[in-house]
């Protein structure tokens, strides 16, 4: 039979204080003297005491402490990603202050993720509030089920509405940089490699019809940037964020006879692929072909090159969705902000070979 759980009355009887004294010391809320807090903290080490039941505090404040994250299809992949995991770090910073914590969920708006089990969904989990990763039209969807749940939400890099608070980056600009970059140098056939233009992932390359129908803002968002330096590019898309991928584009890119002198990537994961697939192909980086990404992440195994690239903000960006949460769960409004991208040159690009 197990022992009773000592309480925090148990703690301040052995302490000899009250029990509002005891509690302010785990609380935090009130000061006390030294003296007091050690007699306190000590009284709990031997009462095997380590603070305050959590559930019992939801209770009382009516909140679960619970920050739901919502990402697109399987939670798996979307850690492979370094941004990701760069954002989750400052979201996660942000909230744990308020002594909050994150639960992660997928954009599955039926509660059903093909494998017949049941679990937390955005409708059932005991969320104080939500921060959505991108919005397309299947997040949208996950949007409206948080938006009639009346709870805090947040959108990280989504079209949300004016009425709904983001964390947006400057991706049509950030990637027209970097593509005016090569122009400078001097090229002129040039193709891109983008992220999924929607939620199916369908790998391949783009024509009118896919790009008119493109669901994921930030993908359209960097093609849109590039398009308007390169308006006739051929683009290709990839399944994912991933060297694989960008191994796979690059290699279909590099077959053909008339290859580009230029590669733009709109990740540097698919930047390194396209890199290694050059390499494959017997092309030199950067005397024959050109090649940039976008984030400005460290990618393992490529060195010696540095990329060209635009370096964003992810930690920030994660903190500031954070920050946003907390502050709509206080009573205050959150505000859209918008961070910028900076402009990093590499050894990864160069003039076109034929110049």
């Amino acid at each position: 039979m197990n022992a009773r759980r000592a309480t925090i009355a148990d703690v301040a009887r052995e302490a000899g204080v009250s029990a509002s004294t005891a509690s302010v010391v785990f609380s935090g809320k009130t000061p006390v003297t030294d003296a007091t807090r050690q007699r306190v903290l000590d009284a709990a080490v031997r009462l095997r005491y380590t603070g305050p039941d959590p559930r019992a505090a939801s209770l009382r404040r009516g909140r679960s402490g619970i920050v739901g994250v919502v990402f697109q299809g399987h939670l798996g992949g979307a850690f492979l990603d370094p941004v990701t995991r760069a954002m989750m770090d400052g979201l996660a910073d942000a909230v744990a202050p308020q002594g909050a914590g994150l639960l992660l969920l997928r954009d599955d708006v039926e509660g059903e993720s093909g494998s017949g089990e049941s679990g937390a969904t955005l409708t059932t989990a005991p969320i104080d509030a939500a921060v959505l990763i991108g919005c397309n039209a299947r997040m949208r969807a996950s949007l409206e089920i948080v938006l009639s749940r009346r709870i805090p939400v947040v959108v990280i890099e989504g079209d949300a509405g004016s009425d709904v608070p983001a964390v947006l980056l400057d991706n049509s600009f950030a990637q027209s940089v970097v593509a005016e970059h090569l122009k400078k140098l001097g090229h002129t056939r040039v193709a891109l490699v983008t992220l999924p233009t929607d939620v199916s992932g369908e790998r391949g390359w783009i024509n009118e019809q896919r790009e008119a129908t493109i669901t994921v803002d930030v993908m359209r968002d960097r093609l849109q940037g590039a398009r308007q330096v390169f308006p006739d590019a051929p683009a290709m898309s990839a399944r994912n964020s991933s060297i694989d991928e960008g191994v796979i584009a690059g290699r279909e890119i590099f077959a053909g006879s008339d290859r580009p002198t230029a590669v733009v990537a709109q990740s540097d994961l698919l930047a390194a692929g396209v890199i290694r697939a050059a390499e494959e192909a017997g092309l030199r980086v950067p005397e024959d072909v050109s090649v940039t990404g976008f984030d400005g992440v460290d990618v393992d195994g490529l060195a010696p090159y540095l990329l060209t690239t635009m370096s964003q903000p992810a930690t920030e960006k994660g903190r500031a969705a954070g920050r946003a949460v907390t502050a709509m769960l206080e009573g205050d409004n959150a505000a859209t902000i918008e961070f910028t991208c900076v402009f990093r040159e590499g050894n990864t690009t160069a003039l076109p070979p034929d110049s």
